[in-house]
This record gives structure tokens, sequence and C-alpha cells, in this order.
């Protein structure tokens, strides 16, 4: 299974950090973890993203198969997100990125 169609840089972190470095995929990934969600789901939920740009970035993480979209033939439209075991794999990391965002939060206000 390849991860990307781009050759993979040979430093792992590097690795993680090509396919979530962009604040959006972070923000998709945490919205994604409870569970599945529609497009204007996750575009409510992150905020300030264009949907031009959500739209891309979903895109990279489904070749990257950090998730799924699913698209059901009614009209309009229904198209769903959920992530794959690869991008709930990513929980530990955010789990840590967000406990020292907490603990960097709390520091910065004493």
């Amino acid at each position: 299974m390849a991860a990307t169609a781009k050759a993979l840089p040979a430093c792992p972190v590097e690795t993680t950090l090509t396919l979530i470095s962009d604040k959006w995929k972070v923000l998709i990934l945490r919205d994604l973890m409870p569970g599945t969600k529609r497009f204007g789901e996750l575009k409510k939920s992150i905020g300030t993203v264009s949907q031009k740009v959500l739209t891309a970035q979903l895109r990279e993480m489904e070749q990257s198969g950090l998730l799924t979209r699913t698209v059901y033939p009614e009209v309009p439209p229904r198209v769903e997100y959920t992530l794959t075991e690869l991008g709930r794999s990513l929980k530990p990391i955010l789990d840590a990125m967000q406990n020292w965002g907490e603990a960097y939060q709390a520091k910065s206000r004493g």
C-alpha cells in the first residue's frame, strides 16, 4: 500500500509531517476521530477554511489512505468522510499534541 503517489522522505518524522503537516489536515483528523462526518459538518466544525481548500485537503488525505470518501447516489449527493485504520492510528499523536498545547497554554497564562 503506497502512502502517497510521491516518494516518501527517508526520515520517519518527515514522513509523518508530509502526511499531516497542513493545519487543516490536523483539524480534519481531530474532527473525524469520533466518527464519520459529512462535508458540511466538517466545514462548519473547522471554521474559517474555504470550501476549495477543504476539498483539496480531503482529497490529499484520501490519496494518502488516511480517510475514505463515500458518495451516496442521492439528489443532492451525500458525501461522507471516515478515517481509515491508518488515519485512526494517528490518535496518539493528536492526543500528545493536545496535551502539549494544554500545558503550554497553562504555562503561558501563569
